[in-house]
């Protein structure tokens, strides 16, 4: 991240004089301090000129046409995405001189891309609907792209953010071939000076890879949101950035002065000398606190009196493993496996699993990876799956289906494709396997009967397997697996609790439901009460337990969750620096004796009240 940004000087004094006169003209509109709000992406503070950069709109009017040109659309399609290849090849080899953790994430995404420029479900579609609707190309590309943006995007998953990534991927692909068809350029960031803060409607991930961190201030746009790919990149580049910012482009002008605020989420234009002021002591205290906070990247995640506790990453994309670098995780305390099976049309086979779990588990050396095998069902959108894998994929409450470790029992070939790839990989590093959506012991008996029978038939081909298998775990994430912890763990080797799904089954409340979301609570004493049981379950066969969902990254929710008796927390990576944090200035007595107060409630109001007032050090009576 950026922080020493100062402000930026115009590149000549005309355009100095000019701008000043501009900010001191009484009445003017660029005398008017403007403060604008959007979504905080990236960090940091940044003091520059405004360089806004528009793109010119593709104009796509809908075509028909006759059936003697239907060919000749389809090899415009293909033409179209020949040049589109070519072009992200371009941008491939550009990664070179960008920071290696935008190299990584930038990527496997331009690899996405041009997956779907391949055999894809986009341009089989595409072909499909010039031949039997007779539409342009161009027309074709646009009305595939939004009927498969339209599934993902309205398959009932708890992971919102993914959905909308890859909804976007397709939309940006089909951008690409469509700017291609109707030859519109593409947007130039040649002209940003040094040191401006860009300003756009939306940025794209190819965008946002043609920026130069040691030119750009920051980044805001009217457009976008804090999980996007662009926002990943963003973060990647380490440029102060705000996304979703509705009305900027319109508001602000070419050379008008700003203070980026990226943490915050703000962006004041034409600042007056007061808010230039608490700018600069902005960036001042960013400074002194990233500081602080990298120095932590090396220190122990320890309390003090002593007690060490594990911090490790949740990742969902292999591009995600320079974040996971950077923020000091000793492991990765979650690998969700979907993403080898999204955007694809068929199975990801035993050698294609290898090698993305050898990617992730040698670049993390000795530090522990937990794989989650493959947790789908109904609510997720996933080609190869829902295509006579899954026939429940249309049922009325496909949360409560065929899911999670439920499918991959009645259809083992999955299971054993992933255990086999697994224990292949156990050979390079230090590696656990969880199991999704378990209610009942039998069903990790079922589970880890394949699981050894494939450890055998490894064995009898001459695969090196190692004679204690990598832990099997279990994810605690309903009402059913919590109460029956104590069972469950005589079949287990460790529990993950994943409080996001516990707490959405246990208060039967969909979060992305906007007329329930209100209900949602992890702290219902509901929910606590079902983590205490499977915590206190684990802790009596001394076996591990960790929290892995969302609550395990809530600083203010550490007291009690150590207190509980948990001592590993497993998060998104940007969440550990502040856990440690707050790890490091903690008693263990002190969190016991909280999280004894806390359980005692049967009042929700009562115990936010609680978890808000709780200090470091002031709960020793």
């Amino acid at each position: 991240m950026r922080t020493d940004k100062s402000e930026a000087k115009p590149e000549n004094k005309a355009e100095a004089k000019a701008a000043a006169e501009a900010l001191r003209k009484p009445g003017s509109r660029k005398g008017r301090e403007h403060a604008i709000r959007g979504i905080p992406v990236s960090p940091g503070i940044a003091i520059g000129l405004v360089f806004v950069t528009t793109e010119v709109p593709t104009e796509v009017p809908r075509r028909h046409v006759v059936a003697e040109q239907a060919e000749a659309e389809k090899q415009r399609l293909a033409d179209a995405v020949a040049l589109s290849r070519k072009q992200l090849g371009k941008l491939k080899t550009r990664l070179s001189v960008l920071p290696e953790e935008a190299q990584e994430e930038l990527a496997p995404l331009l690899d996405a891309y041009v997956m779907m420029l391949g055999n894809s479900r986009l341009l089989r579609g595409a072909r499909k609907r010039i031949e039997t609707e007779l539409l342009a190309a161009e027309t074709a590309v646009g009305d595939e792209a939004e009927a498969i943006a339209a599934l993902i995007l309205a398959a009932k998953d708890d992971d919102k953010p993914g959905l909308q990534r890859r909804a976007g991927e397709v939309r940006e692909i089909a951008r690409r071939l469509t700017r291609n068809l109707t030859a519109t350029p593409f947007r130039s960031l040649k002209g940003v000076p040094e040191g401006a803060i860009l300003v756009a409607e939306e940025l794209t991930p190819a965008d946002a890879a043609l920026l130069d961190p040691a030119r750009i201030a920051g980044v805001a746009t009217d457009e976008g949101g804090a999980d996007g790919h662009t926002a990943i990149m963003l973060r990647a580049l380490g440029i102060p950035a705000i996304l979703g910012a509705t009305g900027l482009s319109e508001s602000a002008e070419r050379g008008d002065m700003a203070v980026l605020d990226g943490a915050a989420g703000t962006i004041v234009l034409r600042p007056g000398d007061k808010a230039r002021e608490v700018g600069r002591q902005a960036l001042a205290a960013f400074a002194k606190e990233r500081t602080k906070l990298s120095k932590l990247r090396r220190l122990p995640a320890v309390t003090t009196d002593g007690e060490p506790v594990e911090l490790q990453a949740n990742l969902e994309i292999p591009a995600e493993l320079p974040l996971i670098a950077q923020s000091g995780a000793i492991g990765i305390g979650l690998l969700r496996t979907e993403f080898l099976f999204m955007n694809r049309d068929d199975l990801p086979d035993e050698e294609a699993q290898l090698a993305a779990y050898t990617q992730v588990v040698e670049a993390m050396g000795e530090d522990p990876v937990t794989i989650r095998v493959l947790d789908w069902g109904g609510e997720k959108d996933m080609q190869a799956l829902s295509e006579g894998v899954a026939p429940t994929h249309s049922g009325p409450n496909p949360a409560l289906g065929l899911r999670g470790l439920r499918l991959l029992l009645k259809r083992p070939e999955l299971l054993e494709a992933q255990f086999a790839a697994i224990l292949r990989v156990a050979e390079r590093g230090n590696v656990r396997i969880l199991l999704p959506m378990v209610t009942n012991p039998s069903e990790v008996k079922a589970a880890r009967e394949i699981y050894e029978k494939v450890a055998r038939r490894l064995r009898r081909k001459g695969v090196p397997v190692r004679e204690k298998l990598p832990d099997l775990g279990v994810m605690i994430e309903t009402p059913g697996a919590a109460l029956a912890a104590d069972a469950i763990a005589l079949e287990a080797d460790f529990f993950a609790i994943g409080t996001n799904d516990l707490a959405m089954y246990t208060l039967a409340v969909d979060r992305a439901e906007a007329e329930v979301s209100h209900l949602y609570d992890p702290l219902h004493p509901a929910v606590l009460r079902l983590m205490q049981f499977a915590t206190e379950a684990a802790l009596r066969l001394r076996m591990p337990v960790s929290v892995c969902g969302e609550m395990a990254g809530n600083p203010r929710l550490v007291p009690l969750l150590l207190g509980l008796g948990i001592r590993c927390l497993s998060m998104n990576a940007s969440a550990i620096p502040r856990v440690k944090q707050m790890v490091r200035a903690l008693d263990i007595g002190d969190c016991a004796r909280f999280a004894r107060r806390v359980m005692e409630q049967s009042d929700p109001a009562r115990i936010h009240e609680l978890v808000l007032g709780f200090t470091p050090g002031g709960d020793r009576g």
